[in-house]
């Protein structure tokens, strides 16, 4: 066993220890349900500043933003502005979820729904939802850990091995200490994440010899047309430029766009599904959980938007694109154009594993380094894995069993259910992981998009009384079903049944979260203005007035709305939207040389700079000035324990046998899925 191996293993116990030392520690304090599934509302503002940016950003950033910036260049680099779009979520939602949290005791997203919709639908399908972003999500993250330690561990330690050892550790600490055991960990996790990609970046600066040699290396680069997509329609390299505003391809696998696939109405879509994020029935729970609000503007401005936002424009391009001339990028070296031989080329033959070489590389000649910042990666992965395992258990125990199969179920029975319901989740994931691999990437590619599908639900229940539960409910379904079939899933599922589709994945360069949205809006407006009125819209008028009351804004703030609405919409034209390709040559041509650079940066790289800190200033206009995150000024009546009405006695969902029967039915279409698309 190498000393790098012993050091990885070091670290990785070390890092576990403390995990399970919080697990133990959370436990002792998990005395009733409320305890177990929100931390007894009494989440601390700076615990959730950093547990929140971890579970926001981990082990997708860590690990796949940097591979991607890598393999499509400054035209997915754009995403790096998600640090400013993945809060934004936040600031719209987070804090009136908090208040209705607070004055209604709601537990779940499902219990909030619920009550202000007045029907079940929206918790059966905030449940689908939840289960959907919980169990691939996991095992797509799952599964990239296990690769990281088999790799860096130079395949002493077996992937599959690897993965289970790592969520038995994970399932020990929130299975027994619940929402405040993620919240602790989260903590350390939130720092390991920013210190591990500041470092990444840090060590990528010193082995390209200096940012000029990395500029001038950039500016050789643009001048050839090396790269998975050559030179765009407007003749530079791709790695440099936005390929357009849009193409209008019939979708990846019938058709591939010219020059990249990320256009500007690709990265504004996909934008749209990082912000499902935040709008995912998790983060509601985050929401509820929290003692006070006074720690969502300082997550939403200064920790993500600020200082993540920092990171990936800054060091997360410096490793990625760096990476090219540090011998990862083979059509790089043989062009003579590497600075350096330090990287092996089997480290850009599959970007995924592009940070897990740079770690190794790093470790070949400090070994204690390699173990230090395996563990920064593996605490962004199990960031959001926790979190979402946790909420997993909530709604499953809350929203499925309590509600429709043991309503009488007191703490006690409630907590076992959670935590029965947290291990299956976490199995799932696991056997998904384990020999599922194809699968689990088709049903990932669900999960992002799947969440921001709620964002119409969200803005009903927070802003907008005027849409209907017939609107939203056929809204969402309609959005959830567009989502499926503009993704492999649903390729498969039709190529399945003898139906070919005419489109491939994201037609037009548009990403199913767009495409699900626009049906789902379609659907939700449209059904919305032929059920509106009646007593329904007196009830949730009466959710609205206790908003209004508690957070409406002042005489002043009412004034800046215009002011509001007109910075937000061009930051995102300009930033993320068909206004950035101004940013391939309004600075300089991508192919003229760090001379013709006015900035001294290739043009596209200072436009995101440029977008950065003027969003990090959008933010902090919206969460304080606009006073959308900041804390309620009076007071509100508290302390509500929410109890649903009972179910009538002849709904389907009354009886136990219908359950019994609906879960045979589920396992029969599990196994049905299996054989059609297990592999």
């Amino acid at each position: 066993m190498s000393q790098g191996t012993v050091w990885l293993l070091a670290f990785v116990a070390a890092y576990l220890a403390y995990c399970l030392y919080w697990g133990a520690a959370s436990a002792r304090l998990v005395a009733t349900a409320n305890d177990f599934f929100l931390a007894d509302r009494g989440i601390s503002p700076w615990i959730f500043v950093l547990a929140a940016t971890a579970t926001s950003f981990s082990g997708w950033v860590f690990l796949g933003h940097t591979g991607l910036v890598f393999a499509d260049g400054f035209q997915f680099a754009q995403l790096s502005l998600c640090a400013v779009t993945i809060p934004l979520t936040g600031i719209v939602f987070l804090k009136r979820q908090w208040l209705l949290g607070r004055r209604y005791g709601y537990v779940t997203p499902g219990d909030m729904f619920a009550d202000y919709f007045g029907g079940e639908a929206m918790r059966l399908l905030v449940m689908l939802v939840a289960l959907v972003f919980s169990v691939p999500f996991v095992a797509m993250q799952l599964s990239a850990s296990g690769r990281l330690i088999a790799i860096l561990s130079d395949g002493t330690v077996d992937a599959v091995a690897a993965t289970w050892v790592l969520a038995a550790a994970l399932f020990l600490y929130v299975v027994v200490g619940g929402l405040r055991a993620v919240a602790y960990v989260g903590t350390l996790q939130g720092l390991l994440l920013a210190a591990g990609l500041t470092a990444l970046g840090l060590v990528a600066y010193g082995k390209l010899g200096g940012f000029a040699a990395f500029n001038d290396a950039l500016a050789a680069l643009g001048a050839t047309d090396i790269g998975p997509w050559g030179r765009t329609a407007q003749g530079y390299n791709g790695y440099l430029e936005i390929p357009g505003v849009i193409q209008f391809t019939r979708g990846l696998g019938l058709e591939a766009p010219v020059g990249g696939l990320w256009t500007a109405s690709m990265i504004l879509s996909y934008s749209l599904a990082l912000m499902g994020i935040q709008a995912a029935p998790a983060f509601t729970i985050w929401a509820f959980a929290c003692r006070s609000a006074k720690g969502f503007a300082p997550q939403q401005v200064w920790a993500s938007a600020a200082a993540v936002g920092l990171i990936l424009v800054f060091f997360g391009t410096l490793a990625a694109m760096g990476a090219h001339f540090l011998g990862a990028s083979a059509a790089v070296t043989e062009d003579g154009l590497a600075l350096a031989r330090w990287l092996p080329e089997a480290a850009g033959q599959d970007p995924a594993n592009l940070v897990a070489h740079f770690i190794r590389a790093i470790g070949a000649g400090d070994p204690w380094f390699n173990g230090l910042l395996a563990v920064c990666a593996l605490a962004a992965i199990q960031a959001m894995v926790a979190l979402n395992l946790s909420a997993a258990g909530t709604i499953l125990s809350r929203d499925l069993c309590q509600r429709y199969l043991d309503p009488a179920a007191g703490d006690r029975e409630l907590k076992l259910y959670g935590r029965i319901s947290l291990g299956l989740v976490l199995l799932a994931a696991l056997l998904v992981a384990s020999f599922l691999p194809a699968t689990e990437g088709e049903l990932g590619a669900l999960a992002l998009s799947f969440g921001f599908q709620l964002w119409p639900a969200l803005a009903a229940v927070c802003w907008l009384p005027w849409l209907t539960r017939q609107g939203v409910v056929m809204g969402l379904v309609a959005g959830l079903l567009a989502v499926v079939f503009t993704e492999p899933f649903g390729q498969s599922v039709a190529a399945f049944l003898g139906f070919h589709l005419p489109w491939g994945r994201w037609p037009w360069t548009i990403h199913s979260a767009a495409w699900g949205m626009f049906f789902n809006l379609l659907a939700c407006l449209t059904v919305s203005v032929l059920t509106r009125g009646g007593s329904e819209r007196a009830r949730r008028g009466r959710f609205h007035a206790f908003l209004a009351a508690a957070a409406g804004p002042t005489a002043q703030q009412r004034l800046l709305r215009p002011a509001a609405w007109v910075i937000v919409l061009a930051w995102l034209f300009f930033a993320v939207g068909p206004g950035a390709v101004f940013g391939n040559d309004a600075f300089g041509a991508p192919n003229a040389g760090v001379k013709a650079w006015v900035l001294g940066v290739p043009s596209i790289w200072a436009w995101q700079i440029l977008w950065w800190a003027l969003g990090v200033l959008v933010l902090w206009f919206l969460a304080y000035r606009m006073g959308l995150s900041t804390a309620p000024s009076g007071s509100f009546e508290t302390g509500a324990v929410h109890e649903p009405p009972p179910l009538k006695a002849g709904a389907p969902s009354a009886d136990w046998r219908n359950w019994f029967w609906a879960a045979v039915v589920a396992l029969a279409l599990l196994s049905a899925l299996h054989w059609m698309f297990g592999r």
